[in-house]
């Protein structure tokens, strides 16, 4: 079977044509200039180191190397081979903490919002690894499934907000199942869950589940948001300010980092903590740890490969460009020695 693997450069062909007729207008226009010398014949053999013919045979020699060469780069290709390609990365789960205490701005603009362009810059720097979003609050649930589709994750990140889930509470315990029934369990690497929460887990027993997420071969990696100081919670995104949530009895409820379970977390399964900061640079170096584990394969498929036959037409147009450039436009002329010397 034959093909050409850029067969738009072949429309580049029109231009010889042009070319062509350039050169031949540039004859005439020669032609025209020597006439104002005398006669058209008187001049040529006044001017015998001239060759005419050369000079065609040079012009022909280029057209012909122009246009080999832009058959070259359309890739001709002939014949065929099936091979099987690979991918090769990690799978990353991204558990996003979506409950009403991360709607608190002890970090500009607000927690939430702040997680989410750490991740969307996370989204941006993958190469062939897979990515999967988890949404968690009271409960948790698959936002995305691991996925190559780079696009889409970040589509479905940004539709990741508080009412997303209304259970209240933080059940990271929950998120950690999610992310652990996802992941192949034949396999005991290259699985890697990122939690960006503000620590507060109302559920408990996690614990247990950090072993079970270890046995695995899941590594977590968490990221704090917030302060340990604590602030209050908004009554809703982009609500008035002044207006937050309170207890039954009128109080107006604090929302605090837990950095020590996190740690604790993290710690179990060979990852580590975290702490975001204005610099936002904690995916990046958790990014850099992951992208030094052995990676596994991802997806492997069979693929049709053409056998590129450029070489040859690529070889011809370099030859002929060469042959042109060393073959002379005018006549090597015969001295005569006779009667020279008398």
């Amino acid at each position: 079977m034959f093909k050409f693997g850029f067969p738009e450069y072949l429309y580049l062909l029109a231009l010889v044509p042009v070319v062509l007729l350039i050169y031949l207008y540039g004859i005439k226009r020669k032609e025209r200039m020597l006439k104002r010398f005398g006669d058209l014949q008187l001049v040529r053999k006044l001017s015998k180191t001239m060759s005419p013919r050369r000079q065609v045979v040079k012009a022909m020699i280029l057209i012909s190397a122009i246009s080999l060469l832009l058959l070259a780069l359309a890739r001709p290709q002939f014949g065929t081979r099936v091979e099987t390609v690979t991918r090769e990365g990690q799978d990353i789960f991204v558990a996003l903490d979506v409950s009403l205490s991360m709607l608190a701005e002890d970090i500009r603009p607000s927690r939430l919002e702040k997680a989410k362009r750490e991740i969307s810059q996370l989204i941006e720097r993958l190469e062939g690894d897979r990515i999967g979003l988890i949404a968690f609050a009271g409960e948790a649930f698959v936002q995305c499934p691991l996925t190559l589709d780079y696009g889409a994750a970040r589509l479905f990140l940004t539709a990741m907000d508080p009412e997303l889930i209304p259970v209240p509470g933080t059940a990271i315990g929950e998120a950690i199942n999610k992310a652990k029934a996802s992941f192949s369990s034949e396999e005991k690497k290259g699985k890697v869950l990122i939690i960006i929460t503000d620590g507060e887990d109302h559920i408990g027993g996690l614990e247990n589940v950090v072993k079970e997420a270890a046995a695995e071969g899941m590594v977590i990696y968490t990221i704090g948001i917030g302060t340990p100081a604590g602030v209050p919670i908004p009554e809703a995104a982009g609500g008035l300010r002044g207006t937050f949530k309170k207890d039954h009895q009128g109080q107006v409820i604090l929302t605090r980092l837990n950095e020590s379970a996190l740690r604790d977390m993290a710690e179990a399964t060979g990852g580590e903590h975290f702490r975001v900061s204005a610099t936002a640079t904690e995916l990046d170096q958790i990014y850099s740890a992951v992208a030094g584990m052995d990676d596994k394969e991802l997806a492997a498929r069979q693929v049709t490969l053409f056998d590129e036959k450029f070489q040859p037409v690529l070889g011809l147009a370099l030859l002929l460009l060469s042959t042109e450039f060393l073959l002379s436009g005018s006549r090597r002329l015969r001295r005569e020695w006779k009667g020279r010397f008398q």
